[in-house]
């Protein structure tokens, strides 16, 4: 199926991002495609018009999101409940989301636009957080969920119950719940393995634990969580993909699950994932006159 309306988001904060998005909206327009741009951007490049969220989200086939994986990040928690793909194009930066080189951008659009690719549904977690009597459902999250330490440098306790069965009490500075997608995000970076995105799992890994047995676990799809804080004073900071913060204090309670909500990414025409993960964490530089192989 051929493409007729395309939404673009962007980091508008990046350098020559307003020159990008105009090239590309001009581009897509020239191919005879409806173009949508945020109420953001328009204002910010002098375009006028512009869509919320959610009706950009809506009237697009497609979404192209030009900047990091913080730019992705921030489309998927507004177009997953649409079920549109995004194609992540990578303004610089490490990128691990964002799989298509600005070089490359064309000549992938060329075959999407043909309907010539393949969107990988990727899991979100569901969120909710109570606070006294009051239960908040917070959102929706491609990469992680982190429970941290609030503003002094003091030990939390973090209460983690596994479908309604206590399973241990995590003390330490905090927390950090991903889906396959967010174990090359901060999960890694705190010792978290990699898990490749072809199946629906739910990483946990805690944050300078002060029990050293205390590793990262994967729990199947299924799994209900459920962290009660214990903190006597400093309290905790929820952080959601990123993008958004609440405060907590002791006795809040944030329950985590597999969301009804998933994420569609375009994946590169031009690298596996095993290519990209060997790309952005230096794996595996040949030595002088290798070869390279084949379907890697």
């Amino acid at each position: 199926m051929k493409l007729k309306r395309i939404g673009i988001v962007a980091n508008i904060e990046k350098e020559k991002m307003a020159d990008h998005v105009k090239s590309l909206k001009k581009w897509l327009e020239e191919k005879g495609l409806e173009v949508f741009l945020g109420t953001e951007i328009s204002q910010k490049i002098a375009l006028g018009g512009g869509l919320k969220w959610n009706d950009l989200a809506r009237k697009s086939q497609l979404v192209v999101a030009l900047g990091g994986d913080g730019t992705m990040l921030r489309t998927a928690r507004y177009v997953a409940e649409y079920k549109v793909p995004i194609l992540g194009i990578n303004m610089g930066g490490l990128g691990y989301l964002t799989e298509v080189n600005l070089n490359e951008m064309h000549s992938t659009l060329e075959l999407v636009i043909q309907g010539k690719f393949t969107a990988e549904k990727r899991m979100m977690l569901n969120v909710s957080l109570k606070h006294g009597k009051t239960v908040t459902n917070v959102g929706d999250v491609l990469n992680d969920v982190v429970i941290n330490r609030g503003s002094l440098s003091r030990m939390n306790e973090l209460e983690m119950e596994v479908n309604g069965k206590y399973l241990t009490t995590y003390k330490g500075d905090g927390l950090i719940v991903s889906t396959p997608t967010g174990s090359t995000a901060y999960s890694l970076s705190a010792g978290g393995p990699i898990v490749f995105p072809g199946k629906d799992l739910i990483i946990i890994n805690p944050i300078c634990p002060h029990t050293l047995t205390n590793r990262p676990i994967i729990f199947s799809e299924d799994s209900n969580l459920k962290i009660t804080l214990w903190s006597k004073d400093n309290g905790a900071v929820l952080t959601l993909d990123g993008q958004e913060t609440y405060r907590m204090t002791s006795g809040d309670v944030v329950t985590v699950k597999k969301s009804k909500q998933v994420t569609m990414l375009i994946i590169s025409p031009y690298r596996s994932h095993a290519e990209i993960l060997r790309s952005k964490l230096g794996w595996g530089d040949l030595p002088p006159g290798a070869k390279k192989k084949k379907n890697a």
